[in-house]
C-alpha cells in the first residue's frame, strides 16, 4: 500500500538531507515566517513543509503532478483534512498501545500488541473507505485517483471484516489451541496455531456427543516451573503467526505514516492559501519553464513572508525579463529592492516544491538550486573582516554551484571602498555568467552596476527602486538605468532635519 501523492513513483522521504545553504537561505529569505503560517504551530507539520521547500524539484513532470495534486486538495479542503486526521489520529494512538504482559513470553507480547495495532488499522482503514466511498468522485488529480481506487481495490468490505474476524480469534478468552506432533526422541515438532471451535458444545452435545476422546492436564496454580515450560510450548505455537503480525501490522502503520507524511505538505499548504485569502492576496500556479530555457515573468508579484507580518496588503511588482541570466537592481534606499528580492528567491522555492505562489501570474525556469548572499550585521566574533566574511561565503556557494543554479546577491562586497567593491562583484558575476549561472544583484555600488548597463548585455535587464519627487518610496521597482545617488540625503534629512519621512519598506501599503 503506497500514497504516492507528492510524487508519481515514490514515497517522500524524510531521511533526505537538506541543502548545504539551508540555514543561509531560511535566514535571508525570512522561511521562518512562512513556515510557521503554514504549520500553525504544529512541529510535525512545520518538519514536513521545511522539507518540502528546501528538496526543491528539478523535473518540470515533477512539479505539475504535485501541482495537480494540490488544486484537487484546494478544491476539496475539508475532505482533504478528514484524511489527514484519520491519518494523524492512527499514528498517535499507535504509541499508546501496550501487548498483553507475560513474563515468560516476549512472542506473546509481540502478538498482543500487533493484534491491537492491526484493530486500530483496520477500524481506521474503514473509517478511510467511507470517505473514500462518499468523495473520490470529487478528485481528478492523478496521485488522488490512483490512491482512491488502490484503498477500493485492497479494502473491500468482505476483506475489512475478514481480518476483524480472524483478530477477534486472536483475542479470544479460550485459550490458545495448538497443534504438535512428536518427532525423533518424542520431542515435540511441526507446532501450529490453530482456529478455535466456532462454538462451544453445551453439556449435553458433551456427554451424548461422538468424537475422538480428549485428555486434559491441569497445572497448579502455583507451579512456576510448569507455567514457565507451557508459556515455552505455546511461544513455539504462536511463533509464526506473531512474526507474522507483526510484519503486518508494520506495514499498514507505515502506510499511515505516509500518508500523513505526504498530506501534512498539503495541509500546510491550505493553512498558507487561507491566511492569503482572508487578506485579499492573489496566489496562481505557477508556469514551470523545462531545463535549457531562461523563462522569468511574473505580475503582481510580492514577498508573502512581509505579509504575513503586516495587518494590510503590501505593494506587489511585474517583471519580465525572458532570456536574460542577470538582473541588477539599483536605486533609493529603503526604496523597496530587498523585499523584491526576497519576493523572488521565495517564489522560486515555492513553484519548485509544487506549491502556488504569492502572484497574480509567474512564470520561471527551473533552478538546480536557489542561493542567496546577503549582507550580514557587524560580528564582534569575527576573527577577521566583514569582508572576508563575505568571500568566504562566496566561496563555500561556489563549491555547490552548478549550471542553471540561482544565486541571490543582496549589496554584497560593500564592506570595501567603492572602487574595490565594483571590481569584486563585476569578477564574480562575470565569472558566474559564464558558467550559466542566473544572477540577480541588489547593489548601490554605482561603478559595477553601470559598467554593466554601459556593455548593453542583451541577457541582462536593469531595475531600479521607484522615488518620486520630495522623496516618496513607491516600492515598486521598474526598469531603470543606474543613478550614480542612492539618496542617502532623504534619511539625513528625515533624521536630522525632520522632513516629513517616507514610509520604511515594511509598512502596510495597499497594492
Amino acid at each position: 500500500m503506497k500514497v504516492f501523492l507528492m510524487h508519481r513513483d515514490r514515497s517522500f522521504d524524510m531521511e533526505r538531507k537538506l541543502p548545504p545553504n539551508e540555514q543561509a537561505v531560511t535566514q535571508d529569505l525570512e522561511l521562518g515566517v512562512l513556515l510557521n503560517a503554514m504549520a500553525r504551530d504544529d512541529k510535525f507539520l512545520l518538519e514536513v513543509t521545511k522539507k518540502a521547500l528546501l528538496s526543491s524539484l528539478v523535473d518540470l513532470d515533477q512539479i505539475l503532478y504535485r501541482q495537480s495534486t494540490l488544486k484537487d486538495c484546494l478544491k476539496n479542503a475539508r475532505v482533504v483534512r478528514d484524511v489527514y486526521k484519520v491519518a494523524e489520529e492512527t499514528t498517535a494512538s499507535e504509541k499508546g498501545i501496550w501487548g498483553w504482559y507475560n513474563p515468560y513470553n516476549s512472542t506473546d507480547q509481540v502478538l498482543g500488541r500487533s493484534v491491537k495495532v492491526l484493530q486500530l488499522c483496520v477500524g481506521k482503514l474503514k473509517e478511510l473507505r467511507g470517505i473514500v466511498d462518499q468523495h473520490a468522485g470529487e478528485f481528478e488529480s492523478e496521485g488522488f485517483r490512483a490512491l482512491f481506487a488502490m484503498l477500493k481495490e485492497e479494502l473491500s468490505d468482505e476483506y475489512l471484516a475478514g481480518v476483524q474476524a480472524l483478530l477477534g480469534g486472536l483475542e479470544s478468552s479460550d485459550g490458545t489451541l495448538i497443534r504438535a506432533e512428536l518427532g525423533q526422541g518424542n520431542r515435540g515438532t511441526k507446532y501450529a496455531l490453530c482456529k478455535q471451535p466456532e462454538k462451544k458444545q453445551g453439556r449435553m452435545a458433551r456427554v451424548f456427543g461422538t468424537g475422538e476422546p480428549r485428555f486434559t492436564y491441569s497445572l497448579d496454580v502455583n507451579d512456576n516451573t510448569g507455567t514457565e515450560m507451557l508459556s515455552k510450548l505455546r511461544d513455539r505455537g504462536i511463533n509464526d503467526v506473531a512474526n507474522t503480525l507483526a510484519q503486518s501490522s508494520a506495514h499498514v502503520l507505515a502506510f499511515f505514516t505516509s500518508l500523513r507524511i505526504e498530506l501534512a505538505f498539503y495541509v500546510a499548504c491550505l493553512n498558507l492559501q487561507e491566511l492569503l485569502a482572508r487578506k485579499g492576496e492573489p496566489t496562481c500556479f505557477p508556469v514551470p519553464v523545462g531545463r535549457g530555457k531562461r523563462g522569468q515573468s511574473f505580475e503582481g508579484l510580492y514577498d508573502a513572508c512581509l505579509t504575513l507580518k503586516l495587518e494590510q496588503r503590501v505593494v506587489a511588482n511585474d517583471l519580465n525579463a525572458e532570456n536574460k541570466d542577470l538582473v541588477v537592481i539599483t536605486g533609493a534606499n529603503r526604496g523597496g529592492k530587498s523585499t523584491f528580492l526576497r519576493s523572488i528567491g521565495l517564489a522560486q522555492l515555492m513553484m519548485q516544491c509544487g506549491a502556488f505562489v504569492p502572484a497574480k501570474s509567474f512564470t520561471s525556469d527551473l533552478s538546480e538550486g536557489v542561493f542567496t548572499h546577503f549582507k550580514r550585521e557587524e560580528d564582534t566574533a569575527m576573527k577577521s573582516g566583514k569582508l572576508d566574511e563575505e568571500l568566504k561565503r562566496m566561496s563555500d556557494i561556489v563549491d555547490h554551484l552548478s549550471a542553471d543554479c540561482t544565486v541571490l546577491f543582496n549589496e554584497s562586497f560593500a564592506a570595501t571602498n567603492e572602487r574595490e567593491g565594483s571590481e569584486i562583484s563585476r569578477q564574480i558575476v562575470g565569472a558566474l555568467l559564464e558558467k550559466r549561472v542566473k544572477v540577480f544583484f541588489v547593489t548601490h555600488q554605482y561603478e559595477f552596476a553601470h559598467s554593466l548597463y554601459e556593455k548593453k548585455m542583451a541577457n541582462a535587464v536593469f531595475l531600479r527602486a521607484e522615488r518620486k519627487a520630495g522623496g516618496e518610496r513607491t516600492f515598486k521597482v521598474v526598469q531603470g538605468e543606474p543613478l550614480e545617488t542612492s539618496y542617502g540625503e532623504d534619511l539625513y534629512d528625515h533624521i536630522f532635519l525632520g522632513a516629513a519621512p517616507s514610509p520604511a519598506p515594511t509598512a502596510p501599503v495597499t497594492s
